[in-house]
């Protein structure tokens, strides 16, 4: 798990005055929002990676076809207690076979991190208030103290049960 100091990030949004321009110009590590990425995806260079972040109530199925000009999705926790960028993660990583950076953002608290792990994400920009030391000790631990999970996920697509006995050990 890679974690994002938002204040040293390589991605940068693309703003004005009053907030996302509506048509930013193509360039590298551009940070989109899904709305600005729609309006210029079929001008976007193919040979430029774009950015794009993703509401966790947007439809993310709308990106299949964008997925290899994307370098970067962001899905957002608006409230640490709303998961569906969990189920997000989890489709573009296991439905779509999407191996570009997936982030999560917004309110992440280090307890998240195993599952964050599980459905996908590789990124991670911890809530203020969170200590990074922490995260890299837990994420370090892992996956101890949860030895054995009994559903599949993106790393061991095979439940529990239909393992065979060296891979439940």
């Amino acid at each position: 798990m890679k974690f994002i100091d938002s204040h040293r990030d390589a991605w940068h949004t693309v703003v004005g005055e009053d907030g996302p321009m509506p048509h930013p110009n193509p360039g590298p590590n551009r940070l989109l929002t899904l709305e600005q990425w729609h309006a210029v995806r079929e001008h976007w260079p193919a040979d430029v990676k774009a950015g794009v972040i993703v509401p966790n109530d947007a439809d993310i199925e709308t990106l299949e076809a964008c997925l290899p000009r994307l370098g970067l999705v962001v899905l957002q926790f608006p409230k640490w207690v709303d998961g569906r960028a969990y189920s997000q993660a989890r489709i573009l990583r296991r439905r779509y076979r999407y191996a570009g950076e997936v982030r999560a953002t917004g309110d992440v608290v280090v307890d998240m991190l195993p599952l964050l792990q599980r459905t996908g994400f590789d990124a991670v920009v911890l809530r203020g208030d969170q200590k990074l030391d922490i995260a890299q000790r837990l994420l370090a631990s892992f996956p101890a103290p949860f030895p054995a999970h009994y559903q599949g996920d993106v790393l061991q697509h095979q439940p529990l049960f239909a393992r065979s006995g060296a891979e439940q050990a």
